[in-house]
């Protein structure tokens, strides 16, 4: 190699660390905000869901005073009470339930947040990966309202508390199937109603070994694109719509952080499947 070569090859690589280190900052100061509208949120959604338990005990309280006094309502009306009383009970359900499901949210963001770099932390993994799956989905469909894709998940019953560095672990969660979801959607506008998008999620835990697998019906990676897509800066998506560092941190995450390796399974023009296998001790 000439000593140009040499100067150029240094610049390239000078360049690509810029890049990283840009995206790098970018991502700490989109932590930072997310945690703190999280934090925002997390109080009004506290009173939606202690109001709603206090409604439903309000309506407890009515009903008992109907049925006290039944003998002066009407046959139809107390029919109709009835039903009033049962599509009430159950919105509060509704709201009570999908409340405390968005507060597990924001408490696993704000866990993720506040977690020192390379922490391990006891983590429901199972939660975390199928919020973050969900995530990625309807980030999609907030950029693109004709998107849609058949998801699968599949996680163990039971699943025990794992030591892992959940602020990192859900970035490589997002990465792969933010990929995922780009290259479904792609292959839907070339195939059109011929074609179903699949995203298939399937955790195991044995042996104190984690196993994630991500598998899409995707465009699928040219072989010279899988070859060097965890160990360089490349993105194959058009300029504006990828940094080129996303699987370059997934990489260093599952494999430098947690010591686990990526297996990467892909037919171009059929799809991908992404396994991380990742050795984690269970918190008793």
């Amino acid at each position: 190699m000439s000593e140009q070569d040499q100067i150029q090859n240094l610049q390239n690589k000078v360049t690509n660390l810029q890049q990283q280190l840009r995206a790098q900052q970018k991502l700490a100061s989109l932590g930072m905000l997310v945690a703190g509208i999280a934090h925002e949120i997390q109080n009004p959604l506290n009173f939606v869901i202690n109001f709603s338990k206090l409604s439903n005990k309000l309506l407890d309280d009515m009903t008992e005073i109907l049925e006290d006094n039944e003998d002066k309502l009407k046959a139809e009306d107390r029919e109709e009470i009835d039903d009033i009383t049962a599509d009430l009970q159950e919105n509060l359900k509704k709201i009570q339930e999908y409340g405390e499901r968005s507060i597990g949210i924001i408490h696993s963001i704000l866990l993720q947040s506040r977690g020192k770099e390379d922490e391990f932390l006891p983590t429901r993994v199972d939660q975390l990966v199928h919020e973050y799956v969900w995530l990625s989905y309807h980030s999609m469909r907030a950029n693109d309202k004709n998107f849609n894709v058949s998801l699968h998940e599949s996680y163990p019953d039971k699943m025990p508390q794992l030591m892992v560095i959940p602020q990192d672990l859900c970035r490589a969660v997002l990465n792969v199937m933010n990929n995922a979801c780009y290259t479904v959607r792609e292959k839907a506008k070339e195939m059109g109603s011929d074609y179903m998008p699949t995203i298939d999620v399937k955790m195991t835990y044995e042996k104190e070994t984690l196993t994630l697998v991500l598998a899409d019906n995707g465009m699928g990676i040219a072989e010279e694109v899988k070859e060097k897509i965890f160990h360089e800066i490349i993105t194959t998506k058009p300029v504006g719509q990828g940094t080129g560092l996303g699987m370059y941190l997934t990489w260093d995450i599952i494999v430098n952080k947690h010591k686990g390796k990526i297996l990467l399974d892909t037919h171009k023009g059929k799809g991908s499947t992404f396994t991380f296998i990742i050795p984690a001790k269970s918190v008793k």
